[in-house]
């Protein structure tokens, strides 16, 4: 029998060791939500979607995506409510579908966080070259790094194999990750203030951007609204599942808030303000203003690394040099980029905090080493698993290219997501004695739902990416033969 008991002491435990430190609101888990929710989605991979998979009809993907995500996010919030731990779906799992299938669930969320960082500060990287262009443009100076310098060594060619582009290294993503690690060592409460005034300003740009480019929105730009199909998944209804596969990447954010309920005030009450918040208000905005980049610039245009910053150059390229409309979306530009900045930078931070509390939990449970579990006595941060993500995502960020990051990233998220829908239903029938905060409303229909349309989501990434999900889940199982299963506490205690 699986037990519930998975997680952390509570603050102050008997053997006097440092823990987590329980400071965050409810307003504060809305916000770590939203700064991980609006920033990629965005700013990145709205572009690619619409580009490759989509066309404007990116915002059906959006709305499927979104679907499966609330059905997942009432899942997420009875076990967030119930158990308020900081191994996310992890320790879910560990409480109602025993060690292997939590152990499965536990390396999904390494792909998903891990990569999710990297993923970021790749797109974060393409703002930051947009902003020294723009730099050299007011002054005269030449600042953007070569290309050299600037963009991924390898990619994967349409056959699916790797291959060498010619350049060296993505020098600015490497150094985002370094200095947002070094900021998630410090500590929990400095990360949550920096996050909500990085939230604060790019919900800000993002409704200003909706608000100047409504006067510029061609509605020729969105027929057809289907594009016909070229065959696979581009374009064509295939394209826009296709799209959804993708797009969910930009709605992990509100999972990344249950990995920080180990520090929550009052879990029971405010986590699930803070999961299902965060994914109301970042889907209305999603929805928004992928119908509003496909409605200003033609949809194929946006296959960049900054998307939305390529929609604004497209209108500025319509409008009359040095007229008031050409100096207003100038400056636009300018917030937008700026604001991109800090909203993948965000987004980088929820990632990189949220992955060193999963290994956190694991090793509480003895399925990774002792040290990923050691709490920094002054920092009161789990300050080696910090460090060794921060070196692994650094690494990735500064190698591979936006699109394979991204399906790796959404295929470890569904399926985690999965597990948690079809868990509240195991734990309602096993031991329907446990206090519940929240329950999932008409849980025989929500949990198997949630779960289904995770699980047809993630089979549209995996028919092309299915060698890279399997080789990685087959690294994780050799790890838990050779060291989770030897030293289980769940195991050893049983004997």
């Amino acid at each position: 029998m699986p037990h519930v008991d998975a997680g952390e002491p509570a603050e102050g435990s008997l053997q006097g060791e440092a823990t987590l430190k329980r400071v965050l609101t409810a307003r504060h888990l809305v916000m770590l939500g939203i700064g991980a929710v609006i920033g990629a989605g965005i700013f990145v991979l709205t572009g690619t979607a619409a580009a490759q998979f989509a066309g404007p009809a990116l915002v059906l993907s959006f709305v499927m995506a979104g679907l499966a995500c609330g059905l997942a996010g009432l899942c997420y919030a009875e076990f967030a409510a119930m158990l308020p731990v900081s191994g996310s779906a992890y320790s879910y799992s560990y409480a109602t579908l025993g060690e292997v299938v939590a152990w499965f669930v536990g390396w999904n969320l390494v792909l998903e966080y891990l990569f999710a960082a990297s993923t970021v500060a790749v797109g974060w990287s393409g703002y930051f070259n947009e902003l020294l262009s723009m730099l050299g443009t007011l002054t005269g100076w030449h600042f953007a790094l070569p290309p050299a310098l600037a963009s991924a060594p390898f990619t994967f060619n349409d056959a699916g194999h790797l291959v060498t582009t010619g350049t060296l290294i993505n020098l600015p993503a490497i150094v985002i990750v370094s200095a947002i690690s070094w900021l998630v060592y410090r500590g929990i409460s400095q990360s949550a203030t920096v996050n909500a005034i990085i939230v604060g300003i790019k919900v800000i740009v993002i409704l200003l951007f909706l608000a100047v480019t409504f006067h510029y929105i061609h509605p020729a730009f969105w027929h057809p609204f289907v594009p016909p199909n070229e065959g696979g998944a581009k374009f064509g209804w295939s394209g826009v599942v296709r799209g959804a596969t993708l797009v969910f990447f930009a709605y992990i954010g509100f999972d990344a808030v249950s990995t920080a309920a180990g520090e929550a005030k009052n879990p029971q009450r405010d986590m699930p303000i803070g999961i299902l918040g965060s994914l109301f208000v970042c889907t209305l905005l999603y929805i928004a203003m992928a119908a509003t980049m496909t409605g200003i610039a033609p949809f194929r245009m946006l296959n960049t690394p900054e998307p939305v910053a390529t929609a604004l150059n497209y209108v500025l390229g319509t409008v009359a040099a040095g007229s008031t409309a050409s100096h207003v979306l100038g400056t636009l530009k300018v917030f937008v980029v700026f604001a991109a900045l800090a909203g993948l930078s965000s987004v980088v931070l929820v990632m990189l905090m949220g992955q060193p509390r999963i290994f956190y939990a694991m090793s509480l449970d003895g399925l990774l080493p002792k040290a990923l579990g050691r709490v920094h006595p002054k920092h009161r941060t789990p300050y080696v698993g910090t460090v060794i993500v921060g070196i692994v995502a650094a690494t990735l960020a500064g190698l591979f290219p936006v699109d394979v990051l991204g399906d790796l990233v959404s295929m470890g998220t569904l399926l985690a997501f999965a597990t948690v829908c079809i868990g509240v239903l195991v734990l309602r029938r096993t031991r329907p004695e446990l206090p519940r905060a929240f329950r999932v409303p008409i849980p025989w229909l929500i949990c198997p739902l949630g779960a289904a349309a995770c699980l047809f989501l993630f089979w549209q990434a995996f028919e092309t990416r299915w060698w890279l999900i399997l080789g990685w889940t087959a690294i994780g199982f050799l790890i838990y033969g050779f060291y989770g299963y030897r030293n289980s506490k769940l195991r050893l205690n049983a004997h």
